[in-house]
């Protein structure tokens, strides 16, 4: 009998706000830490609270697109990303709040694939129907452009 996977689960994670810039987080067995830099009165030793929301769609990005390769019997091995991001900083220095903090996101991804074009395109098209954290960015009026190249397996 095969055992059915929940489709609707709940994240848990725990917090310890160890400064005013330092976020020690847990998850599952797993520490990260949430920082800012020197520049900004913190101690550098985790990404910032918005370059971690970037981090996390390039992860996403990674994850998906090569779970959908794997559903289509394609190959899809290193995946650079090269992620640029226009962030209107003027809401976290508490000058005004800004609707829309990111205008635009572009990645650049080089994937080594066995993939068709007819296949590459489906796995992008699916990527953007599946991958919850852009999905979550999309939504909130954000522009995510994504260049794809292929590089040899």
């Amino acid at each position: 009998m095969a055992i059915r996977q929940k489709t609707v689960v709940q994240m848990k994670l725990i917090a310890t706000g160890e400064t005013h810039a330092r976020s020690k987080i847990r998850v599952r067995d797993v520490e990260g830490v949430i920082d800012e830099p020197f520049e900004r009165d913190g101690t550098n030793l985790g990404l910032t609270p918005t370059e971690t929301l970037m981090a996390s769609l390039i992860g996403c990005t990674n994850v998906i697109s090569k779970r959908i390769a794997h559903g289509m019997g394609v190959e899809m091995g290193e995946m650079d990303v090269n992620l640029t991001a226009n962030f209107d900083r003027r809401g976290t220095m508490l000058q005004e709040e800004v609707e829309t903090p990111f205008t635009d996101i572009v990645m650049d991804i080089a994937v080594a694939t066995d993939a068709t074009p007819d296949q590459l395109e489906a796995i992008k098209s699916d990527l953007s129907k599946y991958c919850p954290v852009a999905k979550v960015i999309r939504g909130s009026g954000v522009s995510i452009i994504e260049n794809w190249t292929i590089k040899p397996l």
